[in-house]
């Protein structure tokens, strides 16, 4: 049991979602301090705190930022220079109880359940990437990669109204697709306004320059799984048709009604999108080395894996 401390909640967890970038940080790469308590993508009930937050059902933003940085003095956390991270720089949800500071919460509406509001971080990183774009119906969109992230990002520009042609690389992502009644709409080389790359490998930042028309927006979204090099004629494409790269990390998590974690409560709140359906796997806590082995050893397909008191 964590030692409550002045400005943090003490916060019972109640559904945590397991992310791709948890694999390698427990099996391979390590975290950024040990011993550690994984998990970032939680929700949960506050049981002791101040008492604006006591028994309050609540998502929350794992990034907590230093507050004194360049871009945390203009609000934007996500860009923060000396932040800290539940799940990968202090303990974070794959455990009973987690603290977090109050600046962190977000209360969950009535109308939303823990494993939809422990969905609200993948959700609000995929939202942060699509506001990268002035987003307008009749504009069309390619999303590489479907993953988590890459089919959050269609479901989102779908409910635009925004035509997308989703590229993955497995039979199941497409089954997913159809699923979420999400029609791929044929865009072809040179014809996408917008460009998601949502993997992070040389062979697939080449397609997604391939796919963009002239003064088209491509956006990185995928991690690096290695070194990322341009080919020569694929930076001739970058200059001659003028296309814009940007960059998109984390999400904004401000407090202000316009933030990505308030757009995504939004939507969900008035059922636009719903997350809960991409889960594909659901485990008790104690359960956790299941979903983990799954994801690490690719026994089965899987989209989103969710940990849960009820599951």
């Amino acid at each position: 049991m964590p030692d409550l401390r002045e400005g943090w909640c003490l916060v019972k967890v109640m559904a945590a979602g397991i992310c791709g970038s948890d694999i390698p940080r427990i099996f391979k790469t390590g975290a950024h301090k040990h011993p550690l308590i994984p998990g970032h993508e939680f929700s949960g009930l506050v049981i002791e705190g101040s008492k604006r937050w006591k028994s309050k059902r609540v998502g929350v933003f794992p990034l907590i930022p230093c507050e004194k940085c360049e871009p945390c003095r203009e609000q934007k956390y996500e860009m923060c220079k000396n932040y800290n991270y539940l799940g990968s720089r202090c303990d974070g949800g794959f455990a009973e109880y987690v603290l977090v500071p109050e600046r962190n919460l977000i209360e969950i509406p009535d109308e939303i359940s823990y494993e939809q509001a422990a969905m609200f971080e993948p959700l609000a990183v995929a939202v942060h990437a699509v506001r990268k774009v002035e987003t307008k119906i009749g504009k069309r969109a390619v999303v590489i990669g479907l993953g988590t992230i890459g089919l959050m990002i269609t479901m989102l520009l779908n409910e635009m109204g925004i035509a997308v042609h989703a590229i993955g690389n497995k039979a199941y992502q497409y089954e997913k697709l159809e699923e979420l009644g999400i029609k791929s709409t044929d865009i072809k080389n040179g014809e996408a306004d917008y460009v998601f790359e949502c993997v992070g490998k040389n062979e697939s930042i080449s397609e997604t320059i391939e796919y963009a028309k002239p003064e088209a927006e491509v956006i990185m979204v995928g991690n690096p799984a290695s070194d990322i090099c341009f080919m020569k004629d694929i930076y001739w494409k970058i200059l001659r048709n003028q296309l814009t790269i940007k960059g998109t990390w984390n999400s904004s998590f401000t407090g202000d009604e316009d933030d990505d974690w308030h757009y995504v409560i939004k939507k969900i709140k008035e059922k636009a999108i719903h997350p809960e359906r991409l889960i594909s796997h659901r485990f008790p806590m104690n359960e956790l080395n299941k979903g983990l082995d799954i994801m690490r050893l690719k026994t089965e397909n899987y989209t989103k894996i969710l940990l849960g008191e009820n599951s």
